[in-house]
């Protein structure tokens, strides 16, 4: 790859992984059935991402909204995702992948917890590509988050009220210290963010196919990327601006 077409790789995607209830339905199956048949398409991802040499991928896994599923689905998800964490975290870790999970983790119980900060230190010494997790995540959830631990802060004395900016804000947001979100991509055909990386999301490139998560692969992630590479991002300056730089 040359340094050019290297240029045109997102350093950061962001995955709204939609859609593996309607790809069950389809199949007359259970909506577990779809929710097992999207680890395949993670596996596309990651292995694509890898490959192609991008630097950061987050995913969106269950958000803070999805409690509100039925029950048998809720249970179904995280037993598929402790099965999924015990049968992938090797794999991950023999090709340099950190992996991390952000959200709001107390809602989970122990022996998920457990599990999770076992594969986060595992891993915590791999570069090639760091894997974020989104579990009982949100957007706002993340901006309050930062913005209490930022509160904190100034009530003990350490920050004055003058010094909070956005780098500062930044700091203290669950990607803080990853490059920043390049890419947002959402399957499944909804065209909306569903509360996920909200802050992140400033000058993101936003795609959405209709293609449904368990049938998105690595060529899926190619045409994304192709679609990526073909806008001109300005981040508010002109054209000619951008075309001089």
């Amino acid at each position: 790859m040359t340094t050019t077409e290297q240029n045109y790789i997102p350093r950061h995607i962001g995955i709204v992984m939609d859609g593996n209830g309607r790809w069950a339905k389809a199949r007359h199956r259970p909506r577990s059935f779809g929710h097992n048949a999207g680890r395949k398409a993670v596996r596309q991802v990651v292995e694509g991402c890898l490959r192609m040499g991008v630097e950061a991928l987050t995913l969106f896994a269950f958000s803070s909204e999805n409690w509100q599923r039925p029950q048998e689905e809720v249970s179904a998800l995280l037993d598929l995702f402790m099965r999924a964490l015990d049968k992938e975290v090797d794999e991950l870790h023999a090709n340099g992948v950190r992996l991390r999970f952000i959200g709001d983790l107390d809602a989970f119980d122990q022996p998920l917890q457990q599990r999770m900060l076992a594969a986060a230190k595992r891993t915590a010494g791999n570069e090639k590509l760091h894997l974020n997790v989104a579990i009982n995540y949100g957007g706002r959830w993340d901006i309050v988050h930062a913005a209490r631990q930022l509160a904190a802060a100034v009530a003990r004395g350490d920050l004055s009220v003058d010094a909070i900016d956005e780098p500062a804000f930044d700091l203290h947001t669950s990607l803080a210290g990853l490059p920043p979100l390049d890419l947002f991509i959402r399957t499944g055909g909804d065209r909306r963010v569903s509360n996920f990386l909200l802050w992140q999301l400033a000058y993101a490139e936003l795609y959405f196919t209709d293609t449904l998560w368990p049938d998105f692969n690595q060529l899926s992630l190619q045409h994304a990327i192709n679609d990526f590479a073909r806008r001109e991002r300005r981040f508010g300056r002109t054209g000619d601006q951008v075309a001089q730089a």
